[in-house]
């Protein structure tokens, strides 16, 4: 067995869908010592990073706090600890994630209705209120910020509608989160997942979550067991909110010291200030970009200020522009999904990668590419 060099990555400029940009702060933090993870000063930075994780929400729900695992698994603790078998689901589907909501969905047994828009385009509530009125479903879900077209979703109408159906309100905020405005109390959430590594510029691995008052009477209403044993919210909830802390288990230690890090920079930056600094910086990539000839792929007034997806000019091949970003200026962005493969770039100005400085940089690498 060969012994194999230090590690050492490129220093790249991440501006794609995600991961961010990390403060030298969070990645300070990382390097603390460790503590147990039932040790009284870890739980102390527990309560900490619940606490800031209510306040960046604007909600008071006690059961607020971090999975430990992606946004993904925040998705599946959500649908997997609100539904039982038979229990009917309607998912607003308007990409990519609002249909992994309505696979999991399935597979957890509920039935599911379909609500969907173009790829490209917001859910019209409309669609939604003829849905509610011809079905009786337990939960209604819907992505606020749609990273595969870079479409933001407005949430209050669509709120308003879910809550006089007597239904639950489950949002995908991953990337929204920390990002634009998302006021979970305000709108009537019931439930929300984000992820650590968009706008909250954490490393990746960990996913805010909070229930509502009603979220939590639906789960102790249940009839049948969680079918994920480690997402399963009576358990996971005496170790996050217990008065006693039960072992559940053994908690990424480093990644906590990093969102509590990545928590604290928000707050002392202010959180309508940072919702203002990604729209100004997105009205600043816009401008430069519609300068070049590009066009935005989503209308004014749906567009998600952290994540801009625009079409690819024709004749430019797309691998070959990212490749040249890539290798030669270290900027890396991302390509379509699924049906805009090839004819979209989807463009992340999220948390530390949402500044001036990443704009000149990657217009400045794009003219010299493209010229």
């Amino acid at each position: 067995m060969s012994i194999k060099t230090p590690l050492n990555t490129s220093k790249r400029i991440l501006l794609g869908p995600g991961p961010s940009d990390v403060h030298p702060r969070v990645l300070k933090a990382m390097a603390t010592p460790l503590v147990g993870h039932l040790d009284p000063e870890f739980v102390g930075i527990m309560d900490d990073i619940k606490g800031m994780v209510q306040k960046t929400l604007l909600t008071q729900n006690h059961l607020t706090f971090v999975v430990s695992a992606p946004g993904s698994a925040g998705m599946e603790t959500c649908l997997v600890n609100l539904l039982e078998p038979g229990d009917e689901a309607l998912i607003c589907i308007q990409g990519v994630f609002g249909g992994r909501m309505a696979e999991i969905a399935e597979r957890c047994g509920a039935k599911v209705i379909r609500v969907e828009a173009p790829w490209g385009e917001a859910i019209d509530p409309e669609q939604v209120k003829a849905a509610l009125e011809n079905g009786n479903p337990k939960l209604v879900a819907v992505v606020h910020a749609e990273t595969s077209t870079g479409v933001l979703q407005p949430l209050e109408e669509i709120g308003k509608m879910v809550r006089d159906a007597g239904a639950l309100f489950l949002v995908d905020a991953v990337t929204s989160y920390c990002g634009t405005a998302l006021k979970m109390d305000e709108w009537g959430m019931d439930a929300l997942y984000s992820g650590s590594q968009k706008c909250l510029s954490a490393p990746p691995g960990l996913s805010p979550v909070s229930f509502s008052q009603r979220a939590v009477e639906a789960l102790d209403r249940r009839k049948t067991k969680v079918q994920s044993w480690f997402l399963d919210l009576s358990l996971v909830k005496s170790y996050w909110a217990g008065a006693k802390r039960t072992y559940h288990h053994t908690a990424p230690v480093s990644a906590m010291f990093a969102i509590r890090e990545a928590l604290q920079l928000v707050l002392e930056e202010g959180l309508e200030n940072r919702w203002d600094r990604h729209r100004r910086n997105h009205e600043l990539l816009k401008s430069e970009l519609q300068a070049m000839g590009f066009e935005f792929l989503v209308k004014e007034g749906y567009r998600l200020p952290m994540l801009n997806a625009v079409k690819i000019p024709d004749g430019v091949d797309d691998l070959e522009v990212r490749r040249s970003l890539l290798n030669e200026y270290n900027i890396e962005i991302g390509g379509g999904l699924g049906k805009f493969a090839g004819k979209v770039w989807r463009i992340g100005l999220m948390g530390e990668s949402c500044t001036p400085n990443h704009i000149n940089m990657l217009t400045g690498a794009l003219k010299a590419i493209l010229r």
